[in-house]
């Protein structure tokens, strides 16, 4: 899959594409639907199915105080969608000119003149152009009037749960002229269904429901990381050595607690570390059942938030390895022991927890 970072950057020998257009936060459900449409109408017209999306978020220039939590990063956004189909990502930096463009002027930049579209995949609220003006009809006209086929995907809702928020690429950025967040992500609901959306999934971590964000996704929660010296208790005071990850404070985490989950140690060509390697007894490219620390370590009175994971029935030195954790359940939430002997103990009863949910791979 090519990523290409900016309009410029787009190769001139382009001469056709199926584009879907939003954030893309977490590239959960509705996301996928979209770029199930826009892959399907790709390889029907044999031409690639581009996914164009913005970093930084829309909000961070025009909201900065209300700059949500983002699910992933810009490489992992690349990466689902890739595995999802899309054969090229364009990351467009959202910045004053752009917000500044009107709907016809954005359709010509982007669409006409860079991505050469033929047909354009977006959700019921998408919205795009100076202050938001442009709606999903504006762009079926504009495309009717370039001979551009422009399919607006319904939102995807889910029953049993209150609605969800919106993607503030449709909100607050969107005021500004951002495109919005592809899949529909106004949030808006009937009854007790509620749209699939990044700020639904963002809730659902924020409660320590990892199981309900999984549900929106159509995947379990992860965050990638490389792992870091920590305070070095786990092992040598505690018993229970853990992989340490400080995190972006940009990025989403669930609520502070004890999860069970899974981590597995990516590939790293460079470093000599291939998919089936194996580092200590750990092999690579696999996950294996973990017990999962998200918090500040109340106990010790340390403030930094971070993810401490340990694997079960396994040791490796991970220290500098990029790893990717997963949340699978929530055990239990944070708390703050009397003391060692007392957190030790609860460990122990966390970790026997962990192992009931979670399954070895037959691998490992």
């Amino acid at each position: 899959m090519d990523i290409w970072h900016g309009l410029d950057s787009v190769p001139s020998d382009l001469t056709g594409s199926v584009v879907t257009i939003g954030v893309f936060d977490g590239v959960h459900r509705g996301h996928r639907e979209l770029i199930s449409r826009a892959v399907t109408a790709a390889r029907s017209l044999g031409v690639p199915a581009v996914m164009c999306t913005f970093d930084p978020h829309p909000t961070e220039i025009f909201s900065p105080d209300r700059v949500p939590p983002l699910l992933g990063t810009v490489a992992q956004r690349a990466a689902l969608a890739g595995e999802a189909g899309i054969d090229a990502a364009v990351v467009i930096s959202f910045d004053d000119e752009i917000s500044s463009w009107s709907p016809a002027e954005y359709v010509d930049r982007v669409l006409v003149d860079t991505l050469h579209a033929r047909a354009v995949v977006v959700g019921a609220n998408f919205t795009f152009g100076h202050r938001a003006s442009g709606t999903p009809e504006t762009l079926v006209e504009l495309g009717r009037e370039r001979g551009i086929d422009v399919t607006v995907v319904d939102l995807l809702t889910d029953p049993g749960a209150p609605a969800g928020g919106d993607d503030a690429a449709t909100a607050a950025g969107a005021a500004a002229g951002a495109a919005g967040d592809g899949a529909g992500t106004d949030g808006s609901g009937s009854g007790d269904r509620h749209v699939v959306c990044s700020t639904w999934i963002r809730g659902r971590l924020a409660a320590g429901d990892v199981e309900g964000a999984a549900e929106a996704l159509g995947r379990d929660f992860d965050v990638v990381g490389e792992v870091v010296h920590g305070a070095g208790r786990g092992g040598a005071e505690l018993g229970f050595p853990t992989a340490n990850l400080y995190l972006d404070e940009r990025y989403a985490l669930p609520a502070d607690g004890v999860y069970a989950g899974y981590l597995r140690i990516l590939p790293d060509p460079e470093a000599g570390v291939d998919a089936g390697a194996v580092v200590g007894t750990m092999p690579v490219d696999v996950d294996l059942p973990a017990a999962v620390s998200v918090g500040s370590n109340p106990t010790f009175g340390d403030a930094r938030r971070s993810v401490e994971a340990f694997v079960l029935d396994h040791h490796a030195d991970l220290y500098g390895r990029r790893v990717r954790v997963c949340f699978t359940g929530r055990v239990r939430g944070m708390v703050a022991f009397s003391g060692v002997d007392e957190l030790m103990d609860a460990i122990a009863r966390d970790v026997a927890q962990v192992r009931g949910m979670t399954v070895a791979p037959t691998s490992a």
